[in-house]
């Protein structure tokens, strides 16, 4: 048997997305040392939620190629000159 709960709310727990399209992102060093050429990518568009991580289309202007990637693979750039 089924049970519904009568005051039940929609859920919204879905993460929202921190970073802005246009902002100026680098990709996390996965070994936790500083990378030797910390690549500049730019938020093209927000994607959906994947296994509880929000999603952005991201682009390099050194790749002739867009990436799909999850916000926690994303840092802030400080300085989009760097």
């Amino acid at each position: 048997m089924i049970r519904f709960q009568q005051n039940a709310r929609p859920r919204t727990d879905t993460p929202a997305h921190l970073f802005a399209i246009g902002q100026t992102v680098r990709m996390k060093s996965r070994t936790g040392l500083v990378q030797k050429t910390a690549e500049l990518f730019q938020i093209k568009s927000k994607l959906p939620v994947k296994d509880g991580s929000p999603q952005y289309r991201i682009r390099s202007d050194e790749e002739t190629h867009e990436r799909v990637t999850t916000e926690d693979n994303l840092e802030v750039a400080d300085d989009p000159s760097a």
